[in-house]
């Protein structure tokens, strides 16, 4: 994608969402001027007639998943390892930019089983993979740029999609999606592999059996020291995660929302109406861009770029009532945190700082109440696949219970945990807050990308009924 489109999507979306809802006051004149075609057609798919509701769609059975990898930067060979341990999985292709990445992992697949074609050395070398007839499912491990061209020709190539954090980042990309998905009749899910973190299961399983009485306020975070990743050279394929810091809001969302949202039904009961956002002010990255430049040539167009603020804050109100509170720095000198706190009228949990918490008043339960309720509380999903998860690793077990429980769905015919409707919504709050930050800190509403099924949509299962037949390999 050119650089030149890629600002016009961004600055287009912003226009978008400034009307998304219903009339915002002075927000028209204060977005970016012009394009009021581009305004009108915004408007309009705020008030589209969904096509077919995604939401609880049961594709037909896939006794065999037949995967196709593209991006095996950080991300992609984590996600190849982990599905080789899965029965009824075939990875039938690995694509790269780089050939010598593909065929890295490929040899990492020997007495698997697996073996892969590869596809490599160019930039559209995807295509042809997208493009085979043996492929069901299309994993996306790329650059944030390339996730929605991608996923949209993947669908349109009568592919299921499953693509990395965040699923995009213009509004018009998450229409891009959401109207591709609902004509082709294609899973397009996001890889939130925090929503199945073991506290996080822990607690919407409370949630769903009423522990924490109504849901009044949850709080998710993405709090992660990154300064010295983001400018190292060998850290990210062409420095991609480095320039998306150009951008000021709450730029990596989904993580801490992800969970929070299916604790509180958005999108399944609920929704979300409006947001405010508010960033401080750069204190670390313009500076740290000026020192490495004046050491290393390299590092010489990072030097007079604006960067976003450490810290933003974002709040969101939901329309029954409840509020959602994210946070994002990736710069400030911080002990990790994605915070995980669910608050109800009879309880609340606090994941970080750790240890995991609950309490029911004013003091923590003591460790002794607290294995009683993971006894009680523990889902279906971490009693069959937990403790194999934890070996095979990806983050702690998280991933690959992610991974397993997407074939599992795929396999037996189930609607998948994630799908289109929740990825675009969480990622759009990274455009959203940047309007709102950029505008004083004034309220935007949240577009309605399930055009009204929110209200009949059902909440996330965490039964494994119909399923949980998918066998692990050692």
């Amino acid at each position: 994608m050119s650089n030149k489109r890629r600002d016009f999507l961004k600055i287009s979306g912003l226009a978008g969402l400034s009307l998304a809802g219903a009339g915002l006051p002075g927000i028209a004149g204060a977005a970016v001027s012009g394009s009021s075609r581009w305004i009108e057609e915004q408007i309009a798919r705020s008030k589209r007639r969904q096509r077919f509701n995604m939401s609880g769609y049961a594709a037909p059975k896939l006794d065999t998943v037949r995967i196709g990898f593209i991006g095996l930067g950080q991300r992609g060979p984590g996600a190849v390892n982990r599905m080789s341990h899965i029965q009824g999985v075939e990875i039938k292709a690995l694509c790269d930019i780089r050939t010598d990445r593909a065929e890295k992992v490929k040899k990492s697949l020997e007495g698997t089983g697996h073996r892969p074609d590869i596809y490599a050395g160019s930039t559209f070398a995807w295509k042809a993979l997208c493009e085979r007839n043996d492929i069901d499912l299309i994993y996306i491990c790329t650059p944030w740029d390339w996730h929605v061209p991608m996923a949209v020709y993947a669908m349109e190539c009568d592919k299921h999609v499953a693509c990395e954090v965040p699923i995009a980042t213009t509004l018009e990309e998450c229409w891009q999606l959401v109207e591709t998905s609902e004509r082709t009749r294609k899973h397009c899910m996001m890889l939130e592999n925090c929503c199945y973190d073991f506290f996080e299961l822990l607690t919407l399983n409370m949630a769903r059996q009423g522990f924490f009485g109504e849901i009044v306020h949850a709080e998710g975070a993405y709090i992660h020291d990154l300064l010295q990743l983001n400018f190292n050279k060998q850290g990210y394929y062409d420095m991609w995660r480095l320039k998306e810091n150009f951008r000021d809001g709450n730029l990596y969302p989904t993580h801490g929302l992800g969970p929070v949202c299916q604790v509180m039904n958005v999108n399944r009961g609920d929704r979300m109406d409006y947001l405010v956002s508010l960033s401080s002010r750069d204190y670390q990255m313009a500076g740290k861009a000026q020192e490495l430049a004046e050491e290393d040539a390299f590092f010489a167009p990072y030097a007079n770029k604006q960067f976003r603020g450490n810290m933003n804050t974002t709040l969101v109100r939901l329309k029954k009532g409840g509020s959602i509170m994210i946070q994002h720095d990736v710069t400030s000198p911080r002990p990790y945190s994605r915070i995980h706190l669910v608050s109800g009228t009879k309880g609340v949990a606090r994941k970080w700082p750790s240890p995991a918490r609950i309490a029911t008043g004013h003091n923590w339960l003591s460790q002794e109440e607290f294995k009683t309720l993971e006894e009680q509380y523990t889902p279906e999903i971490v009693t069959k696949v937990g403790e194999m998860a934890k070996k095979i690793g990806g983050h702690g077990g998280m991933d690959f219970m992610m991974d397993w429980r997407l074939i599992d769905c795929l396999r037996n015919g189930l609607p998948l945990d994630q799908d289109v409707y929740d990825g675009v919504l969480w990622s759009a709050i990274a455009p959203l807050s940047e309007w709102s930050v950029a505008n004083r800190s004034n309220s935007i509403d949240v577009p309605d990308f399930t055009a009204g099924s929110w209200k009949t949509n059902q909440p996330v299962s965490l039964s494994l009924e119909g399923g949980g037949t998918t066998q692990v390999k050692a």
